[in-house]
């Protein structure tokens, strides 16, 4: 049985890794069918490279792949799958996916989502609204991009399509003053959760970055221990570049967790397993596709399994 995932909920999990499926499962299914040699071996090889997998990824792979052949070489494709499958769930396994919710008295969770321009982090910030108020948690949410007017409107759009209460602050005006309001609202209304919309950066601007030092000790001073929860958000079609933002924005605020966005439209979902074996950061939820509640919760086996299913 499938972790998590009703069977509706699952498939649409694993259409969204199509993509990812058809390079890598798929190909090295078909490879391991014949013999198992030396070329055979720089095909799969290769195949493990193009979904962005990493270096000591691919090595462990195709080193687990010939020991098996070497041992025994009547071995079927199925069993070589099952034991790549378990080499990439204990990879990814020593991570935490959960999210840090604080018990209702001790609330409001504050949740800070950054990352750069166009990874989706209004969007992110949004679903994520809809699957805490479906829980049934008072949310409310920050508008602190205000460097541009468009990602305030949208994220007062979402507001009103999930009747949920939302701070913002007027077009160019200080996010950390944004912050500093949200973070008080949330306190003096017994919210449950607060989610914060922060501006993309470029992780090559250092004045930008810094400035989200600010916003984290805003949160910290206003209510200690926050944010509880820092989520940067990753374009999965970037590939090595979002490993890059990754290591960027640990430097300034540390993270907590990873949201992959448009995993749907990549074959290179290999990055998941990628950012968290050179990171160590957990990937928590991602993106599969464009609707509310297609922000699916981060679980290693039902991703594995998808990969190669």
């Amino acid at each position: 049985m499938i972790l998590k995932y009703l069977k509706s909920g699952y498939q649409k999990f694993k259409s969204a890794l199509a993509k990812t499926r058809t390079l890598l499962g798929d190909k090295i299914q078909s490879l391991l069918i014949g013999t198992i040699n030396e070329e055979t071996l720089e095909q799969i090889e290769e195949a493990l490279y193009q979904a962005d997998l990493g270096v000591d990824t691919v090595q462990q792979l195709t080193k687990k792949i010939h020991e098996l052949y070497t041992k025994n070489p009547e071995l079927k494709p199925p069993e070589y799958i099952h034991a790549l499958e378990n080499e990439l769930i204990a990879i990814m396994s020593p991570q935490n996916p959960e999210l840090t919710l604080l018990p209702a008295d001790q609330g409001p969770t504050v949740i800070l989502i950054v990352g750069v321009n166009g990874n989706g982090k209004t969007t992110a910030v949004a679903k994520l609204a809809k699957r805490f108020k479906d829980q049934g948690l008072k949310v409310i949410v920050g508008a602190a991009d205000t460097f541009r007017a468009a990602a305030i409107e949208q994220l007062e759009l979402w507001a009103k399509k999930l009747d949920i209460e939302i701070v913002k602050g007027a077009p160019q005006s200080d996010p950390s003053a944004v912050v500093f309001d949200a973070v008080t609202a949330a306190k003096a209304r017994n919210m449950d959760v607060l989610l914060i919309d922060t501006a993309g950066r470029l992780h090559t601007k250092t004045n930008l970055m810094q400035e989200l030092e600010k916003i984290r000790r805003t949160c910290t001073k206003v209510s200690p221990g926050s944010p509880h929860e820092t989520l940067l958000v990753i374009d999965a079609t970037t590939g090595q570049n979002g490993i890059d933002q990754a290591k960027t924005f640990q430097k300034f605020t540390p993270l907590s967790g990873l949201i992959l966005t448009k995993l749907d439209g990549t074959a290179k979902g290999g990055l998941v397993v990628n950012i968290q074996r050179q990171l160590k950061i957990p990937v928590k939820f991602i993106g599969i596709g464009e609707g509310a509640d297609d922000l699916a919760p981060f679980e290693a086996k039902s991703f594995v399994t998808a990969l190669f299913e």
